[in-house]
């Protein structure tokens, strides 16, 4: 080793040394700033005062827009929403996953009628949704995986980090049978999120869907949580199958024969 080489090599540990620790403090004050959660919600539709009135709670976000399909891809929504809303009409309302215990998945999941809860832990945000126990994962400063590498499933992979207040989250592996309000999408599609607290008690989580094989653009659409403390999930198991589809994919009820 060389004479200038020599006196260079201590000046360059200590720089790399140096150079970690910012990192590693930089990364410290985000984790820092990353809210509490933890704790069990339902869906927020703004106060029972500003539903009916013409100004709008500015905690309760704006109604989703429709997605922007393209075609064919739109027609066949348009139809499927159209069938959809003639046979609740006449009381006969057509199959669905309910019919068959199937979860909704990502990201019908996220906009479920039931409770819900968050559980804020080292690496990883864990989000259970009351209805079919469904449970997704966000791995925390974790590399997102190729479409390629990922086995389809209803939930995707989710990795996520903090961006102050803010969780941003990318979900890959969407399986393409499993759709949110009948819209469909490829293999391909991407959904990102933006999870931040917009009160003490109230959670926004905005959705970007995208999907460049079935959506003209990107579909963003906000949906909002209240904070329920000392509510405690239920079980819930679908077990009874008590409904089918008929040949004309309405649903159906089976009744108990009268011996049983």
């Amino acid at each position: 080793m060389s004479r200038r080489a020599s006196w260079l090599t201590p000046l360059l540990a200590s720089g790399i040394a140096i150079s970690v620790h910012f990192i590693a403090a930089a990364q410290s004050t985000s984790a820092s700033k990353a809210p509490d959660m933890s704790g069990s919600y339902e869906r927020y539709r703004g106060a029972p005062g500003a539903r009916g009135s013409q100004a709008r709670d500015p905690y309760s976000p704006p109604p989703a827009p429709p997605p922007p399909l393209k075609a064919p891809y739109l027609q066949e929504w348009q139809a499927k929403q159209q069938a959809v809303r003639e046979a609740e009409a006449k009381g006969e309302p057509l199959g669905s996953n309910v019919t068959y215990c199937i979860p909704d998945g990502m990201p019908g999941m996220m906009n479920g009628p039931f409770p819900m809860e968050i559980l804020q832990s080292k690496g990883q945000v864990t989000i259970i949704q009351e209805a079919y126990n469904q449970v997704r994962r966000i791995l925390i400063d974790q590399p997102q995986k190729p479409i390629d590498e990922l086995e389809p499933g209803f939930y995707g992979r989710s990795v996520g980090h903090w961006e102050g207040d803010t969780l941003v989250v990318d979900t890959l592996g969407i399986k393409e049978s499993v759709r949110y309000q009948n819209m469909p999408h490829s293999r391909d599609m991407r959904i990102r999120e933006r999870i931040r607290p917009v009160t003490t008690d109230i959670v926004w989580d905005e959705i970007t869907i995208d999907d460049p094989a079935t959506l003209e653009k990107p579909w963003t659409y906000t949906v909002a949580y209240k904070r329920t403390p000392g509510y405690t999930l239920l079980e819930y198991i679908c077990e009874d199958n008590r409904e089918y589809t008929d040949e004309k994919g309405i649903q159906r009820f089976r009744l108990a024969s009268p011996d049983r």
